[in-house]
């Protein structure tokens, strides 16, 4: 936890240093619209819808595995319960045998 902090703290650092050093006012066009910022501002807008986009291509695939692992757990959850049901089935049948095996008087 505090790693990361360390590492956003830095990361806010050097942002803010990039933007200090590039405080160039540039025009950006695109289509039929136009306007002027700092170079430093339009990186940063750019790499901000680029890490958006990326996150909405792989949320769907996240929520796949979200649910394929929460079935899995109950598979096992299952599995658990019906191994536990069957060994103690198995423990009756070798105290009935060890019973059956005991010699009558």
């Amino acid at each position: 936890m505090q790693l990361l902090l360390i590492v956003g703290i830095i990361i806010a650092i050097l942002a803010v240093v990039f933007a200090l050093q590039n405080a160039v006012p540039i025009t950006v066009s695109f289509l039929v619209w136009k306007f002027e910022s700092s170079l430093a501002l339009v990186l940063l807008i750019a790499i901000a819808l680029g890490i958006l986009m990326s996150l909405l291509v792989s949320v769907p695939s996240m929520i796949k595995r979200r649910g394929m692992i929460s079935s899995q757990n109950k598979k096992i959850k299952q599995l658990e319960k019906s191994l536990q049901r069957e060994s103690e089935r198995e423990k009756e049948n070798e105290s009935k045998n060890k019973e059956s095996e005991l010699p009558l008087e």
